[in-house]
């Protein structure tokens, strides 16, 4: 079940989301009266409530915003009691001062927006030794343990009482959504990702929508990106969507993974219940030590975007190389019953050596393309073509080089660079291939030059849809819904804004 959490500092707006919510069909809302920025009338907001509520009235110190005193939060929380709400939020430190009336359920909990404390055990048995009906315990996370530790323990107290335990921050977001798995009641969501009420909340469209909540039980397969950052991603939309088209019982998680935490994190999947994830910045390298078995993609370019767990077993394969090539060959046709690759015998230009840049050079190398590497980064060039053995040129002077295929494997033309070209206009010609890897936005002012130009444009969001099939057959042995996967990325970066 999901529980959202309404925060508004009116009545009348409080009553509103309150009856949207209900009218949406959730079974659980949470109301905030310390948002309330006036005297609150809690006979107004309860007494035609249209769905179950949890009363809560948060100090600061708990993450909340109630400014009266002390005596008068806890007039509240008892009038809510007598009153019949259905469940009531009490903080360790007053739980024992409140005691249990009627038929409202008491909600035991402990915020610590610092920290996730190391003794989980303990804090789990105080807090349900105060006559508690459901534990709840919502920490911070500083690393990918503090989530393991999280996790375990929802898996292991929920057989003795009903509890709600998540970390809280970027690192500790999944795991909102992995309780569901083990047992939990319920989780919060926020009316929006621009309200939320706090860190690593996640909206109710989201947990409802794209991570099927609701749908999460003990059979659930997870999978997931991992990165740092990672709420850019747009991986769990077009993988989700896919699941969710195909009646999986698979949900795909954004994970931040500080880099630090890398092999706890790879050595926990197991645990976690975690089947397969992609893998991102940064990183595709980092993960090659700790693989079992890797494809020649991986060993040929020293980098890894796709990982599989089968018991001890980490296999890892590289689906940027096949996607970016594929883009381009079906841009540009040829003969399917031909062995010749239709770029084969052009020269190629990559702009950037970075972990694209790699897997874009090994992959027009194999398929019989003269490469030639550029970067601002001269020795990074340097290594890469020394390492495919490639001709690379200045930064300075890439547009002397007389190219079919123009790749732009820099991050100009992302977000805040949106206004920039890595290459002008000027020097492109009706004869090339222009290929961006950047998917957001999709179209950059790179690819628009292009178009402009008569270039026949291989776009990012290409690449991406083809990596993403590639690891959804990676992920569930089935081809993914194409044309589905497509058409949501191109809602989703088309309506970008920057």
């Amino acid at each position: 079940m999901i529980c959202v959490s309404v925060g508004r500092g009116r009545h009348k707006h409080t009553i509103a989301e309150h009856q949207f919510l209900a009218d949406e069909g959730f079974e659980l809302v949470e109301l905030r009266l310390d948002f309330i920025r006036t005297d609150v009338n809690l006979t107004r907001l309860i007494k035609d409530r249209p769905c179950p509520a949890i009363i809560t009235c948060r100090r600061k110190e708990e993450g909340g915003r109630f400014s009266g005193t002390e005596a008068e939060r806890q007039t509240l929380l008892r009038t809510a009691i007598t009153s019949g709400i259905e469940y009531v939020d009490l903080e360790e430190d007053i739980a024992g001062k409140i005691p249990r009336f009627g038929k409202t359920k008491r909600i035991v909990s402990l915020h610590d927006f610092e920290k996730t404390p190391d003794d989980l055990d303990a804090v789990h048995a105080r807090l349900a030794a105060l006559d508690a009906d459901v534990v709840k315990i919502a920490t911070m996370a500083n690393s990918i343990d503090d989530c393991i530790r999280m996790i375990r323990l929802v898996r292991e107290k929920n057989k003795e009482i009903p509890t709600v335990a998540f970390c809280m921050g970027d690192i500790g977001a999944f795991t909102r959504i992995l309780i569901g798995k083990y047992g939990a009641p319920w989780t919060y969501a926020s009316m929006s990702n621009e309200r939320t009420l706090a860190p690593g909340q996640i909206s109710f469209n989201d947990m409802r929508y794209m991570y099927r909540y609701d749908e999460i039980n003990e059979c659930t397969e997870f999978f997931g990106v991992i990165a740092d950052p990672v709420g850019h991603s747009l991986s769990p939309l077009i993988h989700n969507s896919a699941f969710a088209n195909m009646k999986m019982n698979r949900v795909y998680l954004p994970l931040r993974i500080l880099p630090e935490d890398l092999p706890t994190f790879l050595d926990s999947t197991e645990e976690l219940n975690i089947k397969g994830i992609s893998v991102t910045i940064p990183h595709k390298e980092a993960v090659i030590p700790k693989l079992t078995q890797a494809d020649q993609a991986v060993r040929e370019i020293g980098a890894c975007n796709t990982m599989i767990f089968d018991g001890a077993e980490r296999l890892g394969y590289n689906t940027d190389y096949r996607a970016a090539i594929m883009s381009m060959e079906n841009a540009v046709g040829g003969n399917e019953a031909s062995k010749e690759s239709p770029l084969a015998g052009r020269t190629a230009l990559i702009l950037g050596s970075g972990g694209v840049g790699k897997a874009i050079a090994f992959g027009l190398i194999q398929r019989g393309v003269k490469v030639v590497l550029t970067d601002i980064d001269a020795d990074r060039a340097s290594e890469l073509a020394e390492r495919f053995d490639c001709d690379i040129c200045d930064w300075n002077v890439r547009h002397a080089i007389r190219t079919d295929i123009l790749v732009n494997c820099t991050p100009v033309g992302m977000h805040p660079k949106v206004d920039d070209s890595p290459y002008d206009k000027a020097h492109m010609h009706t004869d090339m291939i222009v290929f961006d890897a950047v998917y957001n936005p999709e179209n950059t002012l790179f690819i628009k030059y292009a178009k402009e130009k008569g270039c026949t444009t291989v776009t990012g969001v290409d690449m991406f849809v083809l990596q993403a099939l590639l690891q959804f057959k990676l992920f569930t042995g089935q081809n993914g819904p194409a044309k589905l996967m497509r058409d949501v990325i191109k809602r989703a970066t088309s309506a970008a804004k920057f």
